[in-house]
């Protein structure tokens, strides 16, 4: 398995990270809909969604390897008046109770790992879940061209190491296709799963896809 490395956020200098996904826009009103209450930005970064869900009401916890992040972070709340629980932290092994939150985002996060750590991450999520409730989570997909890229060598047969200069280089990247969904998350009632490819980014033509799943914990 897989030693958790964290981004390096010196080399990151893309404005899109503080900046809430769209994605995150629906999440939260289908959250707000349905009396959610206890939010955790999985994997947080340098924060933008905690900011967004804290801002909507929601009480936000946080966490992210990055000692770079976690502290951006801290000072962002502090500057907003926003109280959120942020700590430092690896997502193989979290200090959080059982059953404690109502809801777990987890954006372009879990997938920095390998075969063998996913089902790790996947069992922290569900422990720390209460029964019924959410997650909101996102996978990369197999038919990007970074895991057919064949200068980024495979630690197994879902996971590259990606090799290009930046914040992500040396970190692995685990890929699915749609039915390893459905087997990795197997204790969970599924309400949708969408497949994306943003094609056109930073200039140029790109071909990065990434499956994003809606579920609820049925079983521990």
């Amino acid at each position: 398995m897989t030693i958790s490395k964290a981004w390096d956020w010196n080399k990151e200098l893309n404005s899109v990270w503080l900046q809430p996904s769209e994605e995150s826009y629906y999440v939260a009103q289908l959250w707000k809909d349905r009396n959610i209450k206890r939010v955790l930005d999985f994997g947080c970064g340098l924060g933008r969604h905690s900011i967004f869900f804290a801002k909507q009401g929601f009480s936000v916890s946080a966490f992210d390897l990055s000692l770079e992040a976690t502290e951006y972070l801290k000072a962002w709340a502090e500057r907003e008046n926003l109280s959120i629980e942020v700590i430092n932290a690896d997502m193989m092994k979290i200090p959080y109770e059982d059953n404690f939150f109502d809801a777990i985002f987890a954006y372009h996060v879990i997938s920095h790992t390998d075969s063998s750590g996913i089902k790790e991450i996947i069992k922290e999520i569900s422990r720390i879940l209460k029964i019924g409730g959410e997650i909101y989570v996102t996978l990369c997909s197999k038919e990007s061209a970074s895991f057919k890229d064949t200068d980024n060598p495979k630690r197994d047969a879902n996971t590259v190491i990606k090799t290009k200069e930046g914040p992500e280089k040396g970190i692995p990247h685990f890929y699915v296709e749609l039915d390893d969904i459905f087997s990795l998350f197997d204790n969970y009632g599924i309400d949708r799963i969408r497949h994306t490819d943003d094609c056109y980014f930073d200039g140029k033509k790109q071909n990065s896809k990434h499956y994003f799943i809606s579920a609820s914990l049925r079983k521990k």
